[in-house]
């Protein structure tokens, strides 16, 4: 069983504390959603968990193993901007993780194109980056994380920078290449709509420094669908944590 354990972690950037003994767990095939507004240390916690940023106090388990300061090990990451290699084609961005791991060249390639095809780019396997849309992109940088196998997938506001007809089709294919493949998420959104639609439980933050104002667990079945959106539960619940939010931010 996948697990991952976050304890007591803080954090401060030249002084100014952004974390202060933040706590989660996530479980095996469990989607949760770091929901709250820019700058509240959500990204910050992701990056911790990644290993990109080292934390002042605290801990991360994965998988019974404690990782706490150190990248890659069993974690796939989807940042806001796909991040992707100029100089590498769609194909070897995909599978860079892989040539890293030290998987031959044949396999490699093999898998990267069975990914490249889950998020619909067939044909654009020798594409450059910038001859890419930003969903594009984005595709294949959802399609880089998942080709390494992660038991965890780490996601900071991987569609907050597209248009919202390309958000909500990526979204739409993220859950269908997840449902296929069950693994842990952290996303960091402050989106709303975005983590009801997603998500199988959300913890909303606080403005900075962050703390958890309200855990929710989403109460729509899956396959989720867009139709759910019209739900009046949906509606509520989107209702009573802008107003959760609202409230903050006054304060």
């Amino acid at each position: 069983m996948s697990h991952l354990i976050v304890t007591d972690i803080h954090k401060s950037f030249s002084g100014t504390p952004v974390l202060t003994g933040q706590s989660l767990q996530v479980k095996d095939g469990e989607f949760v959603a770091l929901l709250g507004p820019s700058g509240c240390g959500k990204s910050t916690l992701l990056q911790i968990v990644n290993g990109l940023i080292p934390a002042d106090r605290g801990s991360v388990v994965l998988n019974g193993e404690d990782i706490t300061g150190r990248t890659g090990k069993g974690r796939g990451m989807v940042f806001q901007g796909s991040e992707l290699m100029p100089w590498r084609s769609a194909l070897e961005n995909v599978a860079f993780g892989l040539e890293v791991m030290g998987i031959g060249r044949a396999q490699r390639t093999a898998r990267a194109r069975e990914y490249l095809h889950l998020v619909g780019l067939d044909g654009f396997e020798h594409s450059w980056p910038h001859q890419l849309s930003g969903g594009m992109q984005q595709r294949v940088g959802i399609a880089r994380a998942f080709c390494i196998q992660p038991s965890l997938l780490l996601m900071d506001e991987p569609f907050g920078a597209l248009d919202v007809q390309t958000r909500d089709t990526l979204q739409d294919e993220l859950l269908r290449i997840w449902e296929s493949e069950p693994k842990m998420v952290l996303f960091v959104t402050h989106g709303i709509e975005e983590a009801l639609y997603l998500a199988d439980r959300i913890l909303v933050y606080s403005k900075r420094p962050a703390s958890v104002l309200r855990e929710i667990q989403v109460p729509f079945e899956r396959p989720r669908r867009e139709d759910m959106k019209m739900d009046p539960r949906f509606l509520e619940l989107r209702r009573e944590i802008s107003e959760l939010l609202r409230d903050d931010a006054a304060h």
